[in-house]
């Protein structure tokens, strides 16, 4: 490895220009072919697209050794990179994010479902060697790191899991100039991941599903890695627009449970990140941009750090025993109007009259406290005796729980004025109902 370490050429690593690949065979006859994108993987080490049988890649299986020349589209400072190869990965991480950038690449210059990867192919970096060519200098940045550093000291700040969401897509356009961004808790159980928060769009979007494996979003979940796109993409795309489009065209039907995700109609960067605990993926952090390459291995490096606090400060706040109940405040007096609440045991959901609300866990936890309500008149509830509550049939640390109750009282807030859940302390809610409401079980008898 050479003095030059390429922790200081990442920018020439973005694929915003192909780079050039020499290899030779075992007779010395040289071959010179243009690949789409060169790496990062480490300090050490690049990977290369494989996507075509062709002789650059019989070239590369006999010698085990190439040449790529890269270059920096901000500084126009070109490299020279002399590789040795280790592997090929037809899977995991590190393929799933070159996939998703190569998609991104493929997408601006016209070639979407041309390029298809078929391997990353690592390299070990012998050497690095400068070209003489005239560079300018690099654009001036906001200092990252500080960045980082303000927005975990705010997180440090939050002592509720609500309020920590809520300040981290904050902070992101406060630090970092993120004006769209999202947080997706995971549900191991359905095998997905669903809004809890949102900033800078028109709609919310709580919870709105994405399942594991789709776009980067899934990408990032499925595969606990960081998944980055510096052009728009139609293969990782979200957003109402592309299905409303889908269900117009006869495509898919139309689901009137299913919650439109709050993304850009025509995002041109994505960047995906997973919030992890203990080495389980607990959240994503999500962020777009309406401009291309709007992030790059540095953003990612800072958005990975904030990623990480994210988790801890998500332990750390799960931790916190539920205090005792205090006594019930007054009710606010009823309206003369009444509401239907409807519930359907198979998928957990439930409607206000025919107008879908939520599903799963969070759809159980509210049919069991307006059960409770319905028989008892009770109000106040602790998240501690619905985790071991018999009927809602729980692990004893339900996963995700105090993010479930999240978003079904910003649910209730955005859909619904006759019904809410109000904080009442720390691991205490209060349901406050504000109209007559009737209880249907879909199946149950008259």
């Amino acid at each position: 490895m050479s003095a030059l370490c390429l922790d200081a050429i990442r920018g020439a690593l973005e694929g915003v220009a192909s780079s050039l690949l020499a290899t030779c065979d075992l007779d010395g006859m040289p071959n010179v072919s243009m690949i789409s994108q060169v790496h990062y993987v480490d300090p050490h080490r690049v990977a290369l697209s494989y996507q075509f049988f062709n002789k650059t890649r019989a070239n590369l299986l006999a010698t085990r050794c190439a040449t790529v020349q890269i270059l920096d589209s901000e500084t126009l400072a070109q490299y020279r990179l002399s590789l040795d190869f280790e592997e090929t990965l037809t899977s995991g991480p590190l393929f799933e994010s070159m996939k998703a950038k190569l998609a991104g690449i493929a997408s601006h210059h016209g070639l979407e479902g041309v390029f298809r990867l078929l391997g990353a192919d690592v390299f070990t970096v012998r050497e690095i060697e400068p070209l003489p060519v005239a560079i300018r200098p690099a654009p001036a940045r906001t200092s990252l790191l500080a960045a980082t550093r303000r927005t975990c000291a705010s997180l440090d700040a939050c002592t509720e899991l609500e309020e920590l969401f809520d300040c981290t897509t904050q902070c992101l356009e406060r630090d970092f100039g993120i004006r769209w961004s999202i947080i997706l808790v995971t549900d191991q159980a359905e095998g997905s991941l669903y809004t809890v928060a949102s900033h800078g769009y028109p709609h919310s979007g709580v919870g709105a599903e994405v399942a594991s494996g789709e776009g980067v979003i899934g990408v990032a979940s499925k595969f606990a890695s960081p998944i980055r796109i510096g052009h728009m993409t139609s293969e990782y795309r979200y957003g109402a627009k592309v299905r409303e489009i889908a269900r117009e065209s006869g495509i898919i039907a139309h689901d009137p449970a299913r919650i439109p995700f709050p993304g850009l109609a025509a995002p041109r960067s994505q960047i995906a990140l997973p919030v992890m605990s203990g080495g389980e993926v607990m959240a994503v952090l999500f962020a777009e941009d309406d401009q291309i390459l709007r992030y790059g291995y540095e953003e990612e490096d800072a958005l990975a750090l904030v990623a990480g606090h994210l988790g801890a400060r998500m332990a750390l706040l799960r931790q916190e025993e539920d205090p005792p109940l205090n006594d019930a405040a007054p009710l606010p007096s009823l309206t003369e109007s009444d509401v239907a609440v409807r519930y359907f045991a198979a998928d957990q959901s439930v409607f206000l009259g025919n107008d879908y609300l939520i599903k799963g866990v969070a759809g159980a936890i509210l049919w069991r406290i307006l059960q409770e309500h319905d028989e008892t008149g009770r109000t106040e509830f602790t998240t501690r005796e619905l985790r071991l509550d018999p009927v809602l049939r729980l692990p004893t640390h339900a996963e995700n729980f105090d993010a479930r109750l999240i978003l079904l009282r910003k649910r209730l807030e955005e859909r619904c004025a006759c019904m809410a859940i109000e904080k009442a302390g720390r691991g205490r809610f209060r349901l406050v109902t504000r109209c007559r409401v009737r209880l249907e079980e879909a199946g149950a008898a008259a």
